[in-house]
């Protein structure tokens, strides 16, 4: 496995709970790493920059001895205007990992490398995939068909495949991971790595509202729509809470990506990937992941045992 030795303290399961925009919050970050899986957020799930520091402060004044790293997710896109502050902050109280989105940028890299920090880089197609590997990160996030958020439309198995062929560093594979079986699914397949986000929506520390949590508990593949018309890029929603904003998923407008519009836009049009189908209940991180443990475990033992 190549996990870096950085991230390795902690992790009692090789998956990430992935920064989920005004759902990841320090509750369910600081449960996840003391269940022994790395929390992460994004910076601007906080108002300001002064207010991101904050939230460090208190994930870290919260964890335990023997908690597993924390990640924050960074937008490198030039409708972020944060980007440079939250970016310094983020190298002041040295964060283990930074997650960047929408752009890889050598400068930042070396930044958080200057202080002995972790780079992963979110891509969608190979393209992608070799650019940010240019840039020097230590680890690319293959968000594959499926996936909540802004997902890709490539089959896991051919995007870990062809990145594996140019890339030797971590891999971490997102798409409709939503149980134990799929993070031991994910690893034999060649990934270091689970990056689960939809799954993570449904527990009681995420800050998602309650209706957005149990319309992900009701809802199946298909009630998930692919498009770009809420923010710009393309990403899975939940057809229902298209539909409650009066969006016809069968007449979707076009929109250009503003962060400002978006902020807004997604408080009341709620992603999820299509492995909502096996979410099927609200519950405590804590309890998630050790259940997400026990399943690994047994889908391991079974993996081993029928091949001896």
């Amino acid at each position: 496995m190549a996990i870096p030795a950085s991230l390795q303290n902690g992790l009692k399961l090789p998956v990430i709970a992935a920064p989920m925009f005004l759902v990841s919050g320090p509750d369910l970050v600081v449960e996840c790493c003391n269940a022994g899986v790395i929390g992460t957020f994004p910076s601007l799930n906080q108002r300001t920059t002064e207010g991101y520091r904050e939230w460090l402060h208190e994930i870290k004044g919260r964890l335990n001895p023997d908690a597993a790293a924390f990640g924050v997710n960074h937008i490198v896109h030039p409708t972020n205007p944060r980007l440079m502050a939250d970016m310094m902050v983020s190298v002041e109280e040295k964060v283990p990992l930074i997650i960047t989105s929408l752009g890889a940028v050598r400068d930042v890299v070396d930044a958080v490398h200057g202080y002995g920090g972790v780079v992963f880089h979110d891509i969608a197609n190979v393209r992608h995939a070799r650019k940010a590997a240019q840039a020097g990160v230590d680890g690319l996030i293959l968000v594959a068909n499926g996936a909540g958020g802004h997902a890709g439309v490539v089959n896991p198995f051919a995007l870990v495949e062809e990145v594996r062929g140019f890339f030797d560093g971590t891999i971490i594979l997102s798409g409709c991971l939503s149980t134990g079986r799929d993070v031991a699914a994910g690893t034999m397949m060649g990934a270091d790595f689970a990056y689960m986000g939809t799954r993570f929506i449904s527990t009681t520390e995420s800050q998602a509202q309650p209706e957005y949590k149990q319309m992900i508990v009701e809802a199946g593949a298909s009630d998930i729509t692919y498009t770009p018309a809420v923010s710009g890029i393309p990403a899975n929603f939940l057809t229902p809470s298209l539909v409650a904003n009066g969006i016809d998923p069968k007449t979707l407008p076009e929109h250009k990506l503003d962060m400002a519009d978006e902020a807004k836009a997604w408080k009341t049009v709620w992603s999820a990937g299509q492995g909502a189908g096996a979410v099927h209940d609200v519950l405590p991180a804590g309890a998630l992941v050790r259940r997400l443990q026990d399943e690994y475990s047994q889908a391991c033992d079974k993996f081993y045992k029928n091949r001896h």
